[in-house]
């Protein structure tokens, strides 16, 4: 069965530059650690897209339609339906004196802040530092090496896809729902009470679920503090024994 607009989809890519071949984001972790931009913190899992949502790049986003699942798909898209082309006005020369007490390392190829917006060093020499506004991927033609790999079916199937999404460093079978009719109730695992902005999170869960599932009116998230189990070879403390006077007085 084809892929259709409102499908949440997995999906697993490796984008690379055409220009000069580069692997500049994948979802495989053995594709990262080849093009040499593995982190160790990142999470290597296919990416949920729901289709027609704007998740990802128009082009890409609607070149999804009709696919099949399991079927490796190249996607070419252009400089003008990806980043943009590039903008000779955002090339700027600005006197290096200006950043001296900002503990900004000026060197080509690195990307710093600049009044709110980022900037890309591209040379830096007499004086003045080249600093290039446009988006680093500006110009360039992206080719993706795509693999839908399943398309989620089941109503709580996607709804633990979305708080994945939102919480992606806590396993999805940790997570547990109870589904009613009016109302859902998400069982949330210790190990993301206290993970930054969790409560931002809940609000964002809470809105993807009453965007693709109308009929909810109350989501409730439950926190709950179970007590551990005491190992199986640990005994119980037993009272000191009170040790018995029982000299008799002389």
């Amino acid at each position: 069965m084809s892929i259709e607009k409102g499908d949440f989809v997995l999906v697993d890519y490796v984008t690379k530059i055409d220009e000069t071949g580069e692997i500049f984001d994948t979802t495989l972790e053995e594709e990262a650690k080849t093009g040499g931009i593995f982190k160790g913190d990142a999470l290597y899992e296919p990416m949920l897209i729901v289709v027609g949502e704007a998740w990802v790049l128009k082009e890409l986003d609607q070149s999804l339609i009709g696919l099949e699942v399991e079927t490796p798909t190249v996607i070419e898209i252009p400089p003008e339906k990806g980043f943009g082309l590039r903008d000779p006005s955002k090339i700027r020369l600005v006197p290096v004196r200006r950043f001296r007490n900002k503990k900004v390392n000026l060197y080509p190829g690195a990307q710093i802040d600049v009044d709110g917006n980022m900037a890309v060093v591209r040379s830096v020499g007499s004086g003045r530092v080249q600093l290039d506004f446009n988006p680093p991927l500006a110009g360039k033609t992206l080719i993706y090496d795509l693999t839908v790999k399943s398309k989620l079916e089941d109503e709580e199937e996607k709804i633990i896809a979305l708080i994945h999404r939102r919480i992606p460093s806590v396993a999805v079978a940790e997570f547990k729902v109870q589904i009613d009719e009016k109302e859902i109730s998400i069982d949330l695992p210790e190990d993301s009470f206290y993970l930054e902005g969790v409560q931002y999170a809940k609000r964002g869960i809470a809105s993807d679920i009453q965007r693709f599932f109308p009929r909810f009116e109350k989501i409730m998230f439950v926190e709950s503090f179970i007590k551990a189990a005491p190992a199986p070879d640990e005994k119980p403390l037993e009272p000191e024994a009170v040790q018995e006077d029982t000299e008799s007085d002389q």
